[in-house]
């Protein structure tokens, strides 16, 4: 009895620690939502940088972070350059995603105080900044699913999905937004 007890307990066990369909479901949307936000976020930083994809590259979007009321244009085009470039490459492979994801966080946060007074739906509206916004921080609390580089990642700290890291990760993306609007635009 006991035998057949234990090789119960093992196989039941097991099978606990088998991802259920349910788990697949949701790490395949984590992996869709992650590359579509990303693979966004990307192109609009390749515009910026490059002039890829119809965009006005460095000199173009300086000119429009100078008429938008911010100091230190042309570095502020780099800047939001590279975030977006960088941090949307980071959600598509799925690699430090928190921190990914609080990059968009701070970028869209900044949009969305520039386009604030052109309401919420049309062209100088703030609905597909804002869904880009929510969807960063969905992102960074959901955690980048079973399909991501974080999983491969050498410290285990850096491996494991932590809320309270997330929440931190999602803060600081929130407060380089806030220093940003406070210190670098009139």
């Amino acid at each position: 009895m006991s035998v057949s007890t234990s090789t119960r307990t093992a196989s039941h066990s097991d099978a606990a620690s088998l991802p259920t369909p349910t788990q697949h479901g949701s790490d395949l949307g984590l992996l869709a939502l992650r590359w579509g936000v990303g693979l966004t976020m990307a192109a609009h930083g390749s515009q910026k940088l490059f002039g890829w994809f119809d965009g006005n590259g460095l000199d173009g979007t300086a000119e429009f972070f100078a008429g938008n009321g911010y100091s230190a244009a042309k570095s502020m085009a780099v800047v939001a350059g590279l975030t977006e470039t960088l941090c949307g490459l980071g959600l598509v492979i799925g690699l430090l995603t928190p921190l990914a994801a609080a990059g968009i966080v701070g970028i869209m946060l900044n949009v969305i105080a520039v386009e604030w007074g052109g309401g919420f739906f049309g062209p100088a509206g703030i609905e597909f900044e804002l869904l880009l916004l929510i969807a960063a921080v969905s992102l960074a609390l959901a955690g980048p699913g079973r399909f991501a580089a974080d999983r491969l990642l050498p410290l285990p700290v850096l491996r494991t999905h932590r809320l309270s890291h997330c929440v931190a990760a999602v803060t600081l993306g929130a407060a380089a937004a806030g220093i940003v609007l406070v210190t670098l635009r009139s």
